[in-house]
């Protein structure tokens, strides 16, 4: 059994996967399990998973890997693409239906592009001359260089009067038409209907063998230098783009066996912020919905408990095993007189995440090497240790930062952290006891002239932020006096992706995040 400082536990974001050394890696850690193949199907455009549910995971393993005779791509959203939105709507005045022709020729030509790497080259070029005529014109534009990414297939979009002409003169020179369009910058949108439709032409006349999925990731988070409703308008015509170009386009194509389309990854909340038409039908048929949840109870039997089994056999000598687990956390816990397994304290600690079990996992690892542990295993006291339940507490306070950072400032985040001064450190507390915390914190931001972020509108809708968050759950007194727990990630479904919040009942904060936000422990007034 390797020795615990030796163990290769993974990484948090699972783009490092990308990398050539680590792939052989992923594919032994990687679950393929139903949700992958719902993903495959044709109909499927959404992948839709809280922050750590493993919506980048899916696509960086089917990028890397040909499944269901359909090659994969991934492509990220960067800052530097944003800002280019930001800038080309403030050069050109654009429109939100703007925007979704700009990604849809962004979209085509990235497309474009992986096709002609995977299905044959210049072999399969002979076949079709519109697209070849296309493939031309990209390559002229790029001098052959052209690397895919976002940001160059921007660059394309851009100059749309140098793309536009190329394309022209290229169709011409393999007999398609006879060169007598000149286009201007003065025309942007119509320079841009222009290559769009060359593009669909070309991609129209394919006959292909394979299928093709293009991922594209990247929209959970806003840079700090774009206001919010910039990116809003940017994703929503990513969004539009998405759906267009996968149901009005690439579904009707026929003759081809080979299909095409595009899927984004997104949280649901953000989803939700879209505005997608009947956004409703759209998440129950055409979205793959991430959840990892299980009752504690059938925990051994579920795909949460194989992947840090997974993780812990990567590297191990001899025959492996399926049950690392039990060697390395050969510990029980005492709950209420009951004997309870070593997993489910994970569990409780979690958001049943796969993201929050390997950064446990890591956490325990690196503080049994800066304290110079000798045996090979981790006991009850590694779990409840001050500094492992610090750290772990501040990785998921930087969950919720990352979270906000898609609607709010730096400065709406700090003052959103101020509230839970007014607690005094209680975890839990009543419904009365939170409207009064509520009042006074409202009090000392006024007396400050502390700007009130938009979340802040009223104590009902507050609580419902801080419930949406996973930052509280609500508690309710049920038959003989039991408690019955509710938590927004564990009711959150896609027939309900926005579960209420519960009033006039008692609130605790979540367990993981006691240590980061100052709660657990009483704070007297000075």
């Amino acid at each position: 059994m390797l020795p615990i400082r030796d163990l290769k536990l993974g990484f948090n974001d699972a783009v490092n996967y990308r990398r050539r050394e680590n792939k052989d890696d992923f594919n032994r850690l990687f679950i393929k399990n139903s949700k992958l193949d719902e993903i495959m199907l044709p109909q499927n455009y959404f992948l839709i998973g809280d922050k750590g549910t493993g919506k980048t995971a899916y696509a960086v393993w089917l990028s890397n890997n040909f499944y269901c005779n359909t090659l994969s791509s991934l492509n990220y959203i960067r800052e530097t693409e944003y800002q280019k939105f930001v800038t080309l709507k403030q050069q050109k005045n654009l429109s939100l239906s703007d925007y979704t022709n700009i990604w849809k020729v962004i979209l085509l030509l990235l497309i474009s592009k992986k096709i002609y790497e995977t299905e044959g080259q210049d072999s399969f070029l002979n076949r079709f001359v519109r697209f070849r005529a296309v493939n031309n014109a990209i390559d002229e534009y790029y001098d052959g260089a052209f690397s895919p990414e976002i940001m160059n297939a921007m660059e394309f979009v851009e100059h749309s009067s140098a793309s536009a002409n190329l394309i022209a003169e290229c169709a011409a020179a393999e007999g398609m038409t006879a060169k007598t369009v000149k286009f201007t910058e003065q025309k942007y949108q119509t320079n841009l209907l222009y290559i769009h439709r060359r593009f669909e032409e070309a991609i129209k006349s394919l006959k292909l063998e394979k299928n093709h999925t293009l991922f594209v990731d990247g929209i959970d988070l806003r840079p700090s230098g774009i206001d919010y409703p910039d990116y809003l308008e940017c994703v929503k015509g990513l969004a539009n783009a998405v759906w267009s170009l996968n149901n009005d386009f690439f579904a009707p194509i026929k003759d081809s066996r080979g299909r095409i389309k595009v899927v984004i990854l997104l949280r649901p909340d953000i989803f939700n912020s879209i505005g997608l038409q009947n956004a409703n039908n759209r998440i129950r048929d055409n979205s793959v919905f991430l959840d990892w949840r299980i009752p504690y109870e059938r925990f051994q039997n579920s795909e949460l408990y194989k992947l840090p089994n997974r993780l812990l056999s990567l590297g191990q000598p001899g025959s492996k095993n399926d049950n690392y687990w039990e060697d390395y956390f050969p510990y029980t816990v005492d709950v209420q007189g009951k004997k309870e397994h070593s997993f489910i304290s994970f569990l409780r600690f979690s958001y049943f995440r796969p993201r929050d079990i390997v950064t446990m996992l890591n956490l325990l690892r690196e503080l049994h090497i800066e304290h110079g542990r000798s045996r090979n295993y981790f006991i009850e006291d590694d779990f409840r240790d001050v500094q492992f339940r610090r750290r772990y507490s501040e990785y998921l306070l930087g969950e919720v930062k990352d979270h906000l950072s898609f609607y709010y400032s730096e400065s709406d985040y700090e003052t959103f952290l101020k509230f839970f001064e007014f607690l005094k450190g209680d975890y839990s507390f009543s419904y009365f006891e939170y409207k009064q915390c509520f009042s006074n914190y409202l009090d000392f931001l006024d007396r400050n002239s502390i700007k009130r972020p938009v979340f802040l509108g009223n104590d009902a809708e507050f609580l419902q932020f801080l419930y949406e968050l996973n930052i509280i759950f609500c508690i309710e007194q049920v038959e003989e006096g039991r408690p019955y727990f509710f938590w927004c990630f564990r009711d959150r479904s896609v027939s309900n992706i926005n579960p209420r919040v519960k009033t006039d009942c008692q609130y605790e904060i979540f367990y993981g995040l006691g240590k980061a936000l100052n709660t657990g422990k009483q704070f007297k007034k000075t």
